[in-house]
């Protein structure tokens, strides 16, 4: 909501109202309803008003893009409807508040505040009559891919039973708030960790079970759990993500030593940090470098241990490689590069050079492996990952699969790719939602994530395992840029740093594979 002096400085669309002679198609002006933040846009010659925020972490809407009848958020890349204001695109699952507009007399006022329950179907449902689809779905896994595919079965108006089972008591957890605001201590767990209430689930009529799958029956249809029985399914949805890499080094099992996945873990560093005089981070991923980051804000000693000889270089490129690791210098993160760590002790740890870092906190961030094991004894077609058609369905009828498990046929690439991301496990889990119910539409959006170290967060939309080109618009030096990723002239992905609309329009010509508009996005 505004505060008082925000709102004597915006237009009150209730009180006082906006001459309509002055909004242009495709503006967009931010104003007020009392006390509360308001987004008048005109599209198409039509007037809507919505929630001036994104309901994900706040972004203002102003200062994203109009794609259609939707507004796309400039942080993460949620996506409105502005006629309900439906969330149609995660990370946003809530839906932004819609008012009326009425024009009378050449100036348009703003009134009848609603804001729908976010799994009521709002009339955009793609799939069939729920009536011609499964009686059950159970999803295996309540991470991002799980749970968006639990909601998005009840939006699209699915009546039938839904189960979603997972031995990780703090999931459904928001998991980038764990290497970010929470670790960094800016949020608390209740403000930023869980993704829905404690009631959300029961009050919408999805089961959540905690318990470990111990196997499953693809001829009964028969979900085994070691602790709660068993749940037949008429559709099945595997979205059991992935885990961290281990060290396997004298010292790797010592207490202060931690990988960071669930909330449990990001919770155990975040407790161990406060008494913490000195970190080492063994990788220098992203995750490893959030932690960085999120460590030094609580004023932390830490070094960063990595074999690279540039962070992030080799998915980002050098001259992104050297801003980031600039910029962690200037907070005053310590980097051992080409290096790595041969024994773990209580208080120290040892590189291959000999060097001895003091450490009473060890944070492994060396990436993670898909958890196939279920996939596996289940006999689907597995490569490097679980393999899907562009409807995420498995090699087995009625069995789908989501998230960071899934090598699914890519539409903007022509290969079959598997990412790690968090907003494209939501989404992926959106779309076999709304396949399990019967849509048949092909998975196309476009992979998206950001990584934030301090005030600065990278955007980047597309993926680019290899290129052989990189342009750039903007100044790397003075961290406000687009570097675009291309291969034989194609571009493949786009990573900005503040330039976060032309990070948007690249995301919209990216799934339109409109290579003209990329190019003029960032010329070559």
């Amino acid at each position: 909501m505004a505060t008082q002096e925000q709102a004597k400085e915006k237009p009150d669309f209730a009180k006082d109202g906006i001459d309509t002679t002055g909004l242009k198609d495709g503006s967009m002006t931010p104003g007020c309803v009392g006390d509360e933040d308001v987004l008048l846009v005109k599209q198409d010659g039509e007037l809507f008003a919505i929630g001036a925020y994104c309901t994900h972490y706040g972004g203002p809407l102003a200062d994203g893009l109009l794609v259609g009848k939707t507004v796309r958020c400039p942080w993460h890349h949620a996506c409105f409807h502005l006629k309900n204001g439906e969330a149609l695109r995660a990370p946003a699952l809530n839906p932004v508040a819609c008012w009326r507009v009425d024009v009378r007399d050449g100036r348009a006022y703003v009134t009848g505040r609603t804001e729908p329950d976010p799994l009521q179907p709002q009339g955009n449902t793609v799939a069939p009559s729920p009536a011609a689809g499964p009686r059950s779905v159970v999803i295996i896994g309540a991470g991002g891919a799980g749970a968006a595919a639990a909601e998005m079965l009840r939006r699209q108006a699915y009546t039938g039973i839904i189960t979603m089972i997972d031995e990780d008591p703090g999931a459904p957890c928001d998991r980038p708030s764990l290497s970010k605001s929470y670790l960094s201590g800016e949020m608390s767990a209740e403000d930023c960790v869980p993704l829905r209430p404690g009631d959300f689930y029961e009050k919408h009529a999805i089961s959540l079970v905690r318990a470990k799958v111990a196997s499953v029956d693809t001829s009964m249809k028969i979900v085994h759990t070691q602790q709660a029985g068993d749940f037949p399914f008429d559709a099945l949805l595997l979205a059991t993500g992935a885990e961290p890499r281990r060290l396997d080094i004298p010292g790797h099992d010592l207490p202060h030593v931690h990988t960071l996945r669930s909330f449990a873990d990001s919770r155990a560093i975040s407790e161990k940090a406060e008494t913490a005089k000195s970190v080492v981070v063994l990788g220098s991923s992203f995750i490893g470098l959030e932690v960085a980051a999120s460590l030094r804000a609580r004023n932390v000693r830490v070094h960063v241990v990595s074999p690279d000889v540039m962070p992030l270089a080799a998915r980002l490129g050098d001259d992104i490689g050297r801003m980031v690791k600039s910029l962690h210098e200037e907070h005053g993160v310590l980097f051992h590069l080409e290096q790595t760590a041969t024994r773990i002790e209580g208080d120290a740890v040892t590189l291959k050079n000999g060097t001895r870092i003091p450490a009473d906190l060890v944070v492994v961030g060396i990436g993670v492996e898909p958890r196939l094991d279920l996939a596996r004894s289940m006999g689907l077609k597995l490569e490097k990952g679980v393999v899907v058609d562009e409807y995420l369905e498995t090699s087995i009828p009625s069995v789908y699969a989501a998230g960071d498990i899934a090598r699914w046929p890519d539409a903007l690439t022509g290969e079959n790719i598997r990412v790690e991301h968090w907003v494209l496990a939501q989404r992926h889990g959106q779309a076999a939602a709304c396949n399990i119910l019967g849509a048949r539409e092909p998975f196309k959006s476009a992979p998206f994530f950001w990584s934030k170290h301090y005030d600065y967060s990278i955007r980047y939309i597309g993926h680019a395992e290899k290129w052989d080109s990189t342009d750039i618009t903007g100044d790397v030096g003075s961290r406000q840029f687009s570097v675009a990723f291309r291969k034989g002239g194609k571009t493949l992905a786009v990573a900005s740093v503040k330039q976060d609309v032309k990070n948007l329009e690249a995301g919209v010509a990216l799934e339109e594979r409109n290579e003209t508009e990329l190019h003029r996005l960032v010329p070559a």
